[in-house]
């Protein structure tokens, strides 16, 4: 659901959080970074030559690029600089880097635009130059039974030229439909093989279906742009398992994107009731949902699960008050930011944000600033909310800004 709080850290140890002085400029926010859990091995001594100056931090200021769209959801960036912004009611508009919109692209597939399904994210294809390939999620019904509906990927060829789209292909739909307009999960990232991973919620209906690598909801997909099971996915040893999927146990994965340093896929998901996540993804791996949480149930303070479980893979990050604060514990009532969008930081244009993780929250109204160490998340700083808005996507613009859309139909520029 879109309610969901924030983090708080590495969860195979349950670090404890402290509050560090805001680093970054430009932007009010607060910053926490983990402790180090008990048992740390002693660090080497350091080298005799004397480490390398940080880089000069740059000053970053917000500027407003659009201001009327209409429930924005995903974007992407084409290779002379305009950019694809996809609508949830089944537009999809063509925008110059300023924001002036230039139209509306024709040919999308019919969406189903209920409860929280629309029109979702769109992508461009790896060698979009040669083939100008895109694409597009969205929630479709079921063409037996209307009540049914879960999420398809379409590939299309864009004319930017015309705004107009031709050879529109479904390559892939989540298998079987549910009687849900929840919960849809829905974004897409290339790997650098060139296979498409595309994250699927659980619906909010069976949560147990999460579990249930024979299903599609409640994972993470794995495609070639034909929509066949990618290559090197796992092999399933369940009966009937679908041979497209690449993780599981997930509820609502509402933010994907590849680390640049490893070419892993990273994600964020929604849990209940506070214990929202950001995830490594590995393949074959349970990640838990919902048989081990760090949330509550709606409506009570009683926890959806234990937080740690044999054979499920703990959550490389985790929010479970909407503020990042650490949860006071006693029973208290945990709170969501929901987390939606997300990208990694690796310009030169911003210097002190080389190596970042951005994600964005929806509940939180903010852009949560993830500092790493290899693959461990060590600081989270909390962005922009003093704007109020509710974040549903961010990507990296070619120009080393980040561009944020707001479900008060803006679009946003973040940078130098």
């Amino acid at each position: 659901m879109d309610t969901s709080p924030l983090r708080i850290a590495p969860l195979a140890a349950l670090f404890a959080l402290s509050v560090l002085v805001n680093g970054c400029g430009g932007a009010a926010g607060g910053s926490t970074a983990a402790a180090a859990p008990a048992a740390v091995p002693a660090r080497a001594a350091a080298p005799a030559t004397a480490p390398s100056p940080a880089p000069q931090a740059v000053t970053v200021h917000v500027t407003e690029r659009a201001t009327h769209l209409d429930n924005p959801w995903g974007m992407a960036f084409l290779p002379d600089g305009r950019m694809l912004v996809t609508e949830r009611g089944g537009t999809l508009k063509l925008l110059q880097p300023s924001g002036t919109v230039l139209g509306t692209v024709s040919g999308v597939p019919a969406v189903a635009f209920e409860g929280q399904g629309g029109l979702l994210d769109v992508t461009i294809d790896p060698g979009y130059q040669q083939n100008h390939r895109i694409y597009l999620s969205y929630s479709e019904r079921d063409a037996r039974d209307e009540t049914l509906m879960g999420t398809a990927v379409a590939r299309a060829v864009l004319d930017p030229q015309t705004r107009s789209l031709a050879s529109v292909t479904v390559i892939y739909r989540q298998t079987p439909k549910v009687a849900s307009n929840l919960q849809f999960g829905s974004r897409l990232v290339f790997d650098r093989t060139g296979n498409l991973f595309v994250t699927l919620g659980d619906h909010f209906v069976n949560r147990q279906n999460a579990q249930d690598v024979t299903r599609g909801d409640g994972k993470v997909a794995r495609i070639t742009t034909d929509g066949a099971p990618a290559p090197g996915n796992p092999v399933w040893r369940q009966p009937g398992a679908q041979p497209h999927l690449y993780s599981f146990g997930h509820r609502n994965p509402q933010g994907a994107a590849l680390n640049p340093a490893t070419g892993e896929l990273w994600i964020s998901e929604h849990g209940a009731r506070g214990g929202d996540e950001i995830n490594r993804i590995q393949p074959g791996r349970n990640y838990g949902w919902p048989i081990t949480s760090f949330s509550q149930e709606y409506g009570t303070h009683t926890p959806v699960a234990p937080t740690s479980l044999a054979g499920t893979e703990p959550p490389a990050w985790v929010w479970v008050e909407i503020d990042g604060s650490a949860w006071p514990g006693d029973g208290a009532a945990k709170s969501s930011i929901a987390p939606c969008g997300m990208t990694f930081y690796d310009s030169d244009a911003v210097p002190q944000w080389k190596g970042n993780l951005f994600v964005g929250a929806l509940a939180g109204t903010a852009l949560w600033r993830l500092t790493l160490d290899g693959n461990t998340i060590t600081r989270q700083e909390r962005l922009l909310f003093e704007r109020h808005e509710r974040m549903r996507d961010v990507v990296q613009g070619p120009d080393g800004a980040l561009y944020l859309l707001t479900d008060d139909g803006k679009m946003l520029r973040y940078g130098p």
